[in-house]
């Protein structure tokens, strides 16, 4: 049973609903869809007394994918589910092109361009595009969320990792490696640093030990950098050698490697708490430690939007997840950053790019097409690309064709994401390995 968020009609939130009762009051005409993603209705009258649950929002951020979950916090039912596929790694790597076709222009026989990296300051608070991106997108579904639902409260995951602590656990009292938490957050560090595989075999899937580089018997520390993840079969074959005597030098290296994925997570993390606290509801913060005994100890599997269901120590004693489908947000972005069209070289080949409209359309935008006769005759849904004679292009399932505007019906604004619902559904709680 898939859960509706319900507005009035002064767009004020109010109770979720079921998906049976929600299509009882669209066929009476009580109700009209209000979005598609997250899937609401509004109701065509004012709702006075508004009695509502208390619903947190939960907000796992992560490097490459950020889980959200929105739970009941006296059923620990969770009404809503997503994950956010960023991309932070799309703009370094449009950044990193667009550098270097700048700065080989300064060596070919051009107009001589000086260089200007001394006029230019950043703004304080400033992040790089691709950081940036990863806020933005994790704020803008938060602000989008908290109008369907009655969210009284957020709980995000401020740390994924707290190393200092990891490395010296007397900063501030031991006690916070010896309670109930002892052994988490090294190991959540050391899964995710290894890629949850054995550092030896690459096997995954499988019960991981955390085991020691260097052996203790021969030298070595309990320092987080001379501790790896390993299977079971190679930790007794390792014995008491050394990674490189055990034929993996490169266990040792990349050990000392820092982790790429959680310095993002790290340079976001407070500026995507002040954000959150601009929305004027009270923020709980926890570990990632947290969250991983949090999952554990209540039978969960592991996953995104599981994890951010799992954030803070407000977590219920038993959280239900049956029959949700969460959604798959994937962010696109605007294609409004580039101004112009480049030749291989570097130079300008079109005129500058201007936000147009054909017929009330825009490319990206999700429509619904049903096209009467000839070749294609049938019923699609798709993304379409615009042009100004009034025939688009509609990509729908793999393939492409033109379709007449007169076909169209808008069903999702162009706003910068992909949305789709998951193929795996959640029917019931299971243990986690």
């Amino acid at each position: 049973m898939n859960i509706v968020a319900v507005i009035d009609k002064n767009k004020k939130p109010l109770a979720t609903t079921s998906s049976v009762r929600a299509n009882r009051l669209l066929k009476r005409g009580k109700a009209a869809v209000f979005r598609r993603a997250p899937f609401t209705i509004i109701l065509k009258r004012a709702v006075e007394d508004i009695q509502t649950p208390d619903l947190r929002l939960k907000i796992d951020p992560g490097s490459k994918k950020t889980g959200l979950a929105i739970i009941n916090q006296q059923s620990g039912q969770v009404v809503f589910a997503a994950e956010i596929e960023h991309r932070g790694q799309a703009i370094k790597d449009g950044l990193d092109s667009r550098r270097a076709v700048r700065r080989s222009r300064r060596s070919r026989k051009t107009r001589y361009r000086k260089p200007r990296f001394l006029n230019r300051k950043r703004p304080k608070g400033w992040l790089p595009p691709s950081i940036k991106s990863r806020v933005d997108n994790t704020k803008t579904w938060a602000r989008r969320l908290i109008r369907f639902y009655p969210i009284v409260a957020i709980s995000m995951e401020l740390i994924k990792f707290d190393t200092q602590l990891i490395e010296n656990p007397e900063v501030s009292g031991v006690e916070y490696q010896q309670g109930e938490l002892e052994g988490y957050e090294i190991r959540e560090y050391l899964l995710e640093k290894w890629d949850r595989k054995c550092a030896y075999c690459g096997e995954s899937d499988i019960p991981l030990q955390i085991e020691h580089i260097i052996p203790r018997s021969r030298g070595g520390s309990d320092r987080v950098s001379n501790l790896a993840i390993a299977c079971k079969s190679f930790n007794q074959k390792k014995g008491n050698r050394t990674a490189e005597e055990f034929g993996f030098p490169e266990v040792q290296k990349r050990a000392k490697r820092p982790l790429k994925d959680a310095a993002a997570v790290n340079a976001t993390r407070w500026y995507l708490l002040d954000g959150l606290k601009d929305f004027g509801l009270p923020v709980e913060v926890g570990s990632g430690g947290l969250t991983k005994f949090n999952r554990i100890t209540r039978g969960l599997p592991k996953s995104h939007w599981i994890d951010a269901a799992c954030v803070g120590k407000s977590t219920s004693a038993q959280i239900n997840v049956g029959g949700i489908n969460p959604l798959e947000i994937k962010a696109t972005g605007h294609n409004s950053r580039q101004m112009c069209g480049m030749d291989k070289y570097g130079f300008p080949r079109t005129s500058a790019k201007s936000l147009r409209t054909v017929k009330g359309f825009r490319t990206g935008d999700m429509v619904r097409a049903k096209i009467l006769t000839g070749k294609f005759a049938g019923k699609y849904t798709g993304r379409i690309a615009v042009r100004s004679k009034g025939s688009f292009v509609i990509s729908t399932n793999g393939t492409k064709f033109d379709v007449h505007h007169r076909y169209c019906t808008v069903i999702h604004r162009a706003d910068g994401y992909s949305i789709s619902q998951s193929r795996s559904r959640m029917v019931s709680n299971s243990p986690a390995s």
